[in-house]
């Protein structure tokens, strides 16, 4: 049985995350999953809401919501992933969009995590398709 990580999500800003967060996102897409460097940060971050998993002290854990209702950017920490983490940060997420009043949101899912955010309300719509050399599934969650 895996233990749940008692998770701490924090919002703010990129001025305040990205020191801590983009680590993260580099761990997990840029070195784990072969994304290259130079798509992973883009001029969406400055404009986002970022969320920061924290067990204890150690960031493990970061995603974002962009203004239109993207949800994005969704990286966990491999000795951290099936503890909770994950769910904790979409959670944070889809609590803020809705404090925005968002009715409806986005995203590019990894095939692989499908069940994950369907576990959320999230609804596979059209094709599959290739993002930076993964397949990906667009999914959409209406209020």
């Amino acid at each position: 049985m895996t233990v749940r990580a008692p998770t701490k999500v924090n919002l703010g800003d990129w001025a305040a995350f990205s020191e801590q967060a983009t680590p993260i996102r580099f761990r997990v897409f840029v070195d784990e999953q072969g994304v290259p460097a130079d798509m992973e940060l883009d001029e969406f971050d400055d404009v986002s809401c970022h969320a920061l998993a924290f067990v204890g002290d150690e960031p493990v854990g970061t995603g974002r919501l962009l203004p239109d209702g993207h949800v994005g950017r969704m990286a966990v920490l491999a000795a951290w992933r099936g503890r909770g983490v994950g769910a904790a940060l979409l959670q944070g997420l889809i609590d803020e969009a809705v404090r925005r009043g968002m009715g409806r949101l986005v995203l590019s899912a990894q095939t692989h995590a499908l069940g994950f955010y369907t576990r959320f309300g999230f609804v596979p719509e059209g094709e599959v398709y290739d993002e930076a050399g993964l397949p990906h599934q667009a999914m959409v969650r209406q209020r």
